[in-house]
């Protein structure tokens, strides 16, 4: 099992030295990837529900994720960077394969691009994106990528975007692992069908291995082995003795829950501990306590 970690992006953690400290010692320790995230604003009477429950009040500063990884490039040399989760639909397919391959360049080949839908209509009432119609969108944006990332000359034609025949440069090292999320049925289908990758939550065993064996059976209808998949978890916690793991709980615990997850076939933790930690200091404390157990574990 690989073990990641978020870069610093949010909250306290919003500024400058804390993304070059986390992430030149998150290298020298030996993490498999840094990774970043993807909001826009802090509604004050949100139209849609938080996943997690109540809005994080941390979120009300969040750093822009294609800067954050620019910066975290500049400052590593073997991590590998990738996002949990770009909200695609929010980027014209050009403008977000452009910013994905300047950091594929400027890393030298480390980029993992992670994507899903969102969940809140009003991020994309101020994008400017229609809500309605979302599935489709995503899907024509995936295509494009596609294409973008293709040989040229690239041509693309949509009915929300034309490309003409034309040269997109730089390309990427390589054509990025292609990371989605999500976890309705047709979520878990798409992943099958045409990612290379999960990126999932701290589920109940039971549910995420249920979820699991739809991206599988999704992945052999498509004539794919699923045995190339990945599942990859983001971890939240809040550290505490009065907690309820997986979401809260000691180290000891939620190290635990994760050990159990890559026994039921997780193949990479992101561990973000921006909601617990106190300081760059105390964040890479936890990360290490954290990558010693889980490495130690059977």
């Amino acid at each position: 099992m690989d073990i990641g970690l978020a870069v610093p992006q949010f909250g306290r953690f919003a500024a400058l030295p804390s993304v070059l400290r986390v992430a030149r010692e998150a290298d020298s320790m030996g993490f498999a990837g840094l990774w970043a995230g993807d909001r826009l604003m802090t509604p004050l009477r949100p139209k849609d529900r938080y996943p997690g429950g109540e809005f994080p009040e941390a979120y009300r500063v969040f750093l822009d994720p294609f800067a954050v990884l620019s910066v975290a490039a500049s400052a590593t040399s073997s991590v590998r960077l990738g996002t949990s989760a770009l909200n695609a639909c929010w980027y014209p397919p050009v403008v977000l394969a452009r910013s994905l391959s300047t950091i594929d360049h400027l890393s030298g080949g480390r980029l993992v691009a992670g994507l899903g839908l969102g969940w809140s209509s009003d991020e994309y009432a101020a994008a400017g994106v229609p809500w309605r119609g979302r599935g489709a969108r995503y899907d024509a944006t995936l295509d494009a990528l596609e294409a973008i990332w293709g040989t040229d000359p690239v041509s693309f034609e949509h009915e929300l975007w034309t490309i003409a025949p034309s040269h997109i440069e730089p390309k990427p090292a390589r054509r990025p692992p292609l990371y989605l999320a999500g976890f309705t049925e047709p979520a878990l289908r798409r992943i099958g069908r045409r990612a290379d990758g999960w990126l999932t939550a701290t589920l109940p065993l039971s549910l995420l291995t249920s979820m699991w064996r739809t991206v599988c059976r999704s992945a052999e209808e498509a004539g794919r082995d699923p045995a190339g998949l990945r599942m990859v978890l983001r971890a939240n916690p809040v550290i505490t003795d009065q907690g309820s793991p997986p979401r809260s709980g000691t180290v000891a615990q939620i190290s635990a829950y994760l050990a159990a997850a890559a026994e039921a076939g997780v193949h990479e933790i992101i561990l973000d501990l921006q909601h617990t930690a106190m300081s760059d200091q105390h964040l890479l404390d936890l990360a290490g306590d954290f990558k010693t157990r889980l490495s130690a574990a059977p």
